[in-house]
């Protein structure tokens, strides 16, 4: 098969600083122009002004890559670590620093909620709109329209302005425009991250009749469940280059085991590169504590643990909000755990070392292996991110006192459960069989089971 998507030594480079920059794009020309007139220009700068005196970051590096006629990529890798960028030199919207890139073919991307959407025309007009920038005639449009309609599920709001839809509306109608006018080439970008279980399931299996058509798609995605099961190869993606690529479960394996495993209670993070935000936070470490303070070396299913975030803060912040999520090994979503829900954003920090505790009660995994990420943040604006920051082992536990232990093959998570029979009785634990099963007897962690 021939290479749809040829990627040829690929670099980017961005200017970093308060100084004037180079515009990557027609809007931020715009929008660097309105905040200081004619910096933009050459005779504009400042003296000593440029890559010298503000520096620069290398977002990419020499990737190397293609993409085959009728396959499914999937492009992997932490946060920060050169994805979006790569789906922006690919989509042309900003053009690469060095290398070059060949596309045989019309291509569609969705690279964000709203991605070439106007927010002032209508529905209806942002179809056309779109069709027109991928080079369509009217007439192909027209003989979509209906199937774009229907997959959106935005009938009656076709005619609205779509600076009024939801973000579900909106990734519905954006994903709708670029899987059905038809491309050679289809990029999606986390386009399941937003709406709901029904919506993604349509998702998937458009992009699965779009292969099955002979269409090439690259998508990215941090469910790694969806890029084995999807993809026929997957591309990781580490500090702006090309990890490794190959088939997807040993390319998915070998990024998972990249993040190392929990061998001492203090996690080092300051030396996590791909991460993202103003850098006005910085997470150094972390720490599993006991509810006494304690260091915490292992975790088992039930337990009570705190989580003590350790950060910098490098000026002084009002109402920041602080988040811990928990993924599985295939990147399901366990919980997204956040001040905000509850409520207890801090209402200044002070310039210097912090700290913040995450107090779990009771943590209800099933027995296996988790990641977890960490942020700050203030509204919609990120101090710091790091995604799959560290790795937690939850160990198996005798919660139910019968010898038995909670095992990884019973699901995700368990409750504390209690039977009650038809009479209301509470039934007896232990009456099948008072023997544990081998390799799963008590963890000694001391929780008890409330009886009636």
């Amino acid at each position: 098969m021939s290479a749809m998507i040829e990627v040829r030594g690929v670099a980017k480079k961005y200017q970093v600083g308060t100084t004037a920059k180079q515009a990557d794009s027609f809007r931020d020309l715009l929008v660097q122009s309105l905040r200081k007139p004619l910096s933009w220009l050459p005779w504009g700068r400042r003296p000593g002004a440029g890559a010298d005196a503000c520096g620069s970051i290398w977002a990419l590096r020499d990737v190397n890559f293609d993409v085959a006629e009728g396959e499914i990529v999937g492009l992997i890798g932490r946060n920060g670590a050169g994805k979006s960028t790569l789906l922006k030199i690919l989509s042309r919207i900003t053009e690469p620093t060095a290398g070059s890139i060949r596309l045989r073919g019309r291509l569609s991307s969705l690279l964000e909620v709203g991605t070439g959407f106007h927010p002032e025309l209508t529905g209806r007009e942002n179809i056309f709109l779109n069709g027109a920038i991928l080079g369509m005639r009217r007439a192909e449009i027209v003989a979509r329209f209906d199937e774009i309609v229907a997959f959106a599920e935005v009938e009656q709001f076709l005619d609205t302005p779509v600076k009024r839809y939801s973000s579900g509306m909106y990734v519905r109608l954006a994903f709708a425009v670029a899987a059905y006018l038809d491309p050679e080439i289809l990029v999606v970008d986390e386009v399941l991250a937003v709406g709901d279980q029904a919506f993604q399931k349509k998702c998937l299996g458009k992009m699965s009749e779009v292969k099955k058509r002979g269409r090439t798609v690259l998508v990215v995605s941090h469910n790694m469940t969806v890029i084995e099961n999807l993809c026929t190869k997957a591309v990781w993606l580490a500090d702006g280059k090309v990890k490794e690529q190959g088939p997807p479960r040993d390319v998915i394996q070998a990024y998972l085991n990249s993040f190392g495993a929990v061998e001492k209670e203090t996690l080092d993070l300051s030396a996590i590169r791909e991460r993202r935000g103003t850098g006005a936070v910085r997470f150094s470490r972390m720490e599993f504590l006991n509810p006494d303070g304690s260091e915490r070396r292992v975790v088992h299913s039930g337990d009570s643990l705190t989580v003590r975030l350790h950060y910098d803060c490098y000026r002084e912040l009002q109402n920041l909000e602080f988040g811990i999520r928990i993924h599985t090994n295939h990147g399901v979503l366990v919980t997204d755990a956040h001040t905000w829900a509850t409520g207890q954003a801090v209402p200044l920090v002070r310039k210097g070392k912090g700290s913040i505790d995450v107090e779990i009660d009771f943590l209800n995994l099933m027995p296996g292996r988790y990641y977890l990420s960490v942020w700050a943040a203030k509204v919609l604006e990120f101090h710091d991110e790091i995604q799959n920051a560290v790795v937690l082992d939850v160990e198996p536990s005798d919660y139910y006192g019968t010898g038995r232990g909670i095992e990884s093959r019973f699901g995700i998570v368990f409750l504390p459960i209690r039977w009650i029979a038809d009479d209301g009785r509470s039934l007896d634990r232990g009456a099948s069989s008072s023997q544990p099963r081998a390799g799963h007897g008590s963890s000694g962690n001391g929780v008890s089971v409330p009886t009636s």
